[in-house]
């Protein structure tokens, strides 16, 4: 199957990434892009760039039949669709199919059967795959049928949008009382970022790990991990900060293969192709149970990239082409440790509120080990229409301390002027007892972590973290240091042969 030209159906970091994958492999690029995006990085990088429509997703990004159009119109055969926006929506695969477009991505029976979260859960649970307790029936549920579920799940729990992800449309009930007005809110939340306002309950398991497992498959039935990452430093259900592979799994290798290899049997068991995520709750016993598959790309792939030496989107490029994978699971090996932060335009010292104007000085990190993927520049206007992503910082070191030590330098060499940004918080996440000892959940972040330090907890053992950061603090000592003896004479040679030639003169 050929692939010629490529549109990409997204816009910033994730936008810009596709485009450099597509370069690199030789494959002529279009852009769309809204009324706010006229001047985005994606519009510039790209071969061709189309105007699609005024700044709200929902008339531009989310138009589905603007950007078939639009393909039609400038050749392209095939359509990345990145994350977000239409990334996760059946109808539009199968309008690209329909199309004779390739979708980059699963085929539209495997969005169906995974991308729906409610009709995923079933599937697994049938497959004998251990779910989070909710509601299992597959459909739409009304506000009624719910609210009477709700009480043989129990409270507290989740209320959860059925399509798309990145915790939009999703919201923590506590007391009955909560939920109706709660339900209202997610399906409205999720209208607006996926067009489908559909949700389902999910049974809020306390002190869990959120851990994901990437995989790829092919159209041959050939499916890969590779390797799991650790996404439980959460606030309000979005990641913040992302690592590859679990300090809670570690040097675990039982479980890291029993949870990847049912990672590889969940996509089996719907056909899927592409690359994909199987996203797991892991308890303090280390029971794990299926929490969704994600149908895409995540924001959080290049963590995976960095431990694998993988470029996941050239692979999502070569299975859409028809090609088998070109990796056994015994090729692939995790070498040292990576960090992903999101960097946000948002003020950590004032609830997180997104901060919007235009970009006065923009300075990346550079260095060995240290990544940046963005969208914007100098000078770039960041609007309130999409979400609050500025880039996303990726580090790599040898082990997990090298990789914080590289993360807490790159964070300090970032400078951004115009808007706030989050990157406060990560310096002061990075500096924490309990994260360097990796003694963390998924409420974390919301329940026992400030940016002016953290309270403990159950599970919270001071002495470890202690050990844990001397260690770091060591580790970077010994780095730094250069232990030199004095020379016996002060001058340098140069200058004492200098002296010599003079006073022969």
């Amino acid at each position: 199957m050929l692939v010629n030209k490529v549109l990409i159906a997204n816009r910033g970091e994730i936008a810009v990434r596709v485009l450099r994958a597509c370069r690199e492999l030789g494959i002529p690029t279009v852009a769309v892009y809204s009324e706010a995006d006229r001047q985005s990085l994606h519009v510039r990088y790209a071969d061709e760039a189309y105007f699609l429509g005024p700044s709200p997703a929902r008339d531009s990004y989310l138009r589905a039949d603007k950007i078939l159009e639009i393909a039609h119109r400038c050749g392209a055969d095939a359509i990345h669709p990145g994350y977000g926006f239409l990334a996760e929506r059946e109808d539009f695969a199968r309008g690209c199919e329909d199309a004779g477009i390739v979708f980059i991505g699963p085929k539209p029976s495997s969005i169906a059967a995974m991308g729906d979260k409610t009709t995923a859960r079933a599937t697994v649970a049938k497959a004998g795959i251990p779910v989070v307790p909710g509601t299992e029936g597959e459909g739409n549920l009304s506000d009624e049928e719910l609210i009477r579920i709700a009480a043989q799940v129990g409270f507290p729990l989740l209320v959860k949008a059925s399509a798309g992800g990145g915790g939009k449309g999703m919201r923590e009930v506590r007391t009955p009382e909560e939920l109706p007005h709660l339900l209202q809110a997610a399906r409205r939340e999720a209208e607006a970022a996926f067009g489908d306002g559909n949700v389902y309950l999910e049974k809020l398991i306390l002190t869990a790990r959120h851990v994901e497992f990437q995989i790829l498959a092919d159209k041959e039935g050939d499916v890969i991990y590779l390797g799991e990452r650790e996404c439980s430093l959460q606030r309000r259900h979005q990641k913040l900060l992302e690592e590859a592979p679990s300090p809670f799994i570690g040097s675990d290798e039982t479980l890291r293969r029993t949870m990847g290899e049912v990672a590889c049997r969940t996509a089996a068991s719907v056909g899927y192709y592409n690359a994909g995520t199987i996203e797991f709750l892991v308890d303090k016993d280390r029971k794990f149970y299926f929490l969704e598959m994600n149908t895409r790309l995540q924001v959080e792939h290049p963590a995976t990239e960095m431990i694998t030496g993988i470029d996941i989107v050239k692979e999502q490029i070569r299975i859409a082409r028809g090609r088998p994978l070109r990796y056994r699971q015994e090729d692939v090996k995790l070498s040292g440790w990576s960090l992903e932060c999101r960097i946000n335009a948002e003020d950590p010292y004032n609830q997180f509120t997104p901060s919007t104007g235009r970009l006065q000085l923009v300075f990346v990190p550079t260095g060995p080990g240290v990544r940046v993927d963005t969208g914007v520049y100098s000078g770039f206007e960041v609007t309130p229409y999409y979400d609050s992503l500025i880039s996303k910082l990726i580090v790599w070191g040898e082990t997990r301390a090298e990789a914080i030590l590289r993360m807490r330098r790159a964070l300090e060499e970032y400078r951004i002027i115009g808007v706030k940004t989050n990157i406060p918080f990560h310096q002061a996440l990075l500096e924490s007892p309990r994260f360097l000892a990796g003694l963390f959940d998924t409420r974390f972040v919301e329940e026992r972590f400030a940016l002016n330090g953290e309270t403990g907890g159950e599970d919270y053992h001071p002495e470890m973290a202690a050990i844990f950061a001397t260690l770091m603090e060591h580790q970077s000592s010994q780095r730094a240091a250069q232990i030199m003896q004095p020379a016996r004479q002060a001058a340098s040679r140069w200058k004492w042969s200098s002296r010599g030639e003079g006073k022969g003169r």
